[in-house]
């Protein structure tokens, strides 16, 4: 598994407790709302291994990073609507923004060297 990967699975966990513990305080859409777009960040990045091409590649790191801004949207929503707690909030939310960061940086390093000319 790349750091990529590694991460994105580490979080993937976490959100699936976090979604066992909405469904506990009986918010289900929340609880599958954010189990949908926090475990697609990882699938994706895992897709991405077998990409077609470097733009295939950049594509599904962009879908990722899609699902992970999506996945930081619903975090905060959970912590401003209370049912999450400050210390609860900040711990997964530092790690998806650094999970953002991550894939943006990566997929911005990818388009610059996929857009260099080639060499003959």
């Amino acid at each position: 598994m790349t750091l990529h990967e590694d991460r994105s699975m580490e979080f993937a966990v976490r959100i699936v407790k976090l979604s066992r513990y909405l469904s506990e305080k009986k918010e289900f859409v929340l609880a599958t709302q954010i189990l949908k777009s926090g475990t697609s960040i990882g699938a994706n990045i895992s897709e991405a291994k077998y990409a077609e091409s470097t733009t295939d590649f950049i594509h599904k790191l962009s879908i990722a990073q899609k699902e992970c801004s999506e996945t930081s949207f619903w975090l905060k929503l959970l912590f401003k609507s209370e049912i999450l707690t400050q210390i609860e909030f900040e711990s997964i939310h530092a790690e998806c923004e650094e999970l953002l960061r991550l894939l943006t940086s990566s997929i911005k390093t990818l388009k610059q060297k996929n857009s260099q000319p080639k060499n003959k």
